[in-house]
């Protein structure tokens, strides 16, 4: 069954106590059903539990029963309802504060709909005949749908009296109150009668909201990690050259240091990188001393003439020349091995 189903089928278990409701109920239906005029009465729907709920809905409000019943073979598998004699009509009219003989635009009569209560059973009345919500796992979306225009609209401002902001759009001559808001649309439902349908809503924007924060996280990890990787390899390819052109060797102690460090371990991230030190660097500390390695290599570059740079593979493949230069570096360096708090890594041909 579709979400809409199950909502009125949950609307039609709230009890018809007390009769000023069953007639405000009874209002709501006929304003909203297919056909509500002078010479007839047609309510068409094809949910098992309101049809179940309509005949004693109309015996209670106007203590009468339909001309005509549902028949499924007849009426393409719809359950139909039908008055159509006069006194019937008559009473019904009478009850809604009407005159059948002599209204022409139907109207919202109020004085039935003073009591809160009889508000919400005119507004769950007019949803079981008129209405239907969308599924929230796709979208968030509640409309009335009348042929009375002019009634439409007042029922518009009656909701908005009651702290709702409908909106509206004429669709094949009916006017469609409808709702997009989430929030609304729960507040609507739990007042006529269904709010384990409106929990369900809320639960649906709860998992959409966690699954939207979770894929924009992933998407930020995902963009952090990709910026990561190349200022490394940027790094890596510019500390390569440094090294392969001993320009490394004129650079002071703790630069050469920086190199290496980042020449060894390219995978690491600033703040992995920084903790690999002995004492420990800050980000900031590790950041700008990078950062001013970055600059000597790149002036060096453009002062011989933007020879072509040093390609990698990836930045986790260095190639096996600026990992010997590197380690060749560390293993001469004065103090490196006393600042990483280790013995520098053995070369290649010795390993």
């Amino acid at each position: 069954m579709s979400f809409a189903y199950d909502v009125k089928a949950e609307l039609c278990k709230v009890p018809i106590n007390r009769s000023c409701c069953a007639v405000a109920e009874g209002c709501g239906v006929l304003l909203y059903a297919s056909a509500f005029t002078a010479n007839e009465v047609r309510i068409v729907t094809e949910n098992d539990e309101f049809a179940a709920r309509l005949p004693k809905l109309f015996q209670k409000a106007f203590s009468l029963r339909f001309d005509e019943l549902p028949d499924k073979s007849k009426d393409g598998g719809k359950l139909v309802f039908r008055i159509t004699q006069e006194d019937k009509l008559d009473t019904i009219w009478r009850a809604l504060g009407y005159d059948r003989r002599a209204h022409f635009a139907l109207h919202l009569n109020f004085a039935l709909l003073e009591e809160e209560c009889c508000r919400a059973s005119f507004l769950r009345g007019a949803f079981l005949s008129g209405g239907s919500v969308t599924d929230p796992q796709k979208r968030y979306h509640l409309e009335l749908a009348t042929s009375h225009v002019q009634a439409g609209r007042e029922v518009e401002a009656l909701l908005r009296d009651m702290g709702f902001e409908p909106k509206n759009v004429m669709r094949q001559n009916n006017l469609i109150t409808y709702f997009k808001s989430s929030t609304h649309i729960e507040d609507l439902l739990t007042l006529i009668g269904a709010p384990g349908r409106a929990l369900e809503i809320m639960s649906a924007k709860i998992e959409k909201e966690m699954r939207n924060t979770v894929n924009r996280r992933v998407n930020c990890d995902a963009a952090n990690l990709d910026k990561a990787v190349l200022a490394s390899r940027e790094q890596v390819e510019a500390f390569t050259r440094l090294t392969e052109s001993g320009a490394i060797n004129d650079l002071p102690v703790k630069l050469q240091e920086v190199a290496v460090a980042r020449l060894l371990q390219p995978e690491l991230t600033l703040s992995e990188l920084a903790a690999t030190f002995d004492p420990p660097l800050t980000k900031s500390c590790l950041n700008h001393r990078i950062r001013k390695l970055m600059e000597i290599a790149k002036k060096r570059r453009e002062r011989i003439g933007g020879s072509a740079p040093c390609r990698l593979p990836i930045y986790m493949s260095i190639p096996n020349t600026a990992c010997s230069t590197a380690r060749a570096v560390s293993a001469t360096s004065p103090s490196s091995s006393s600042r990483w708090g280790r013995p520098p890594a053995p070369s290649p041909t010795t390993a």
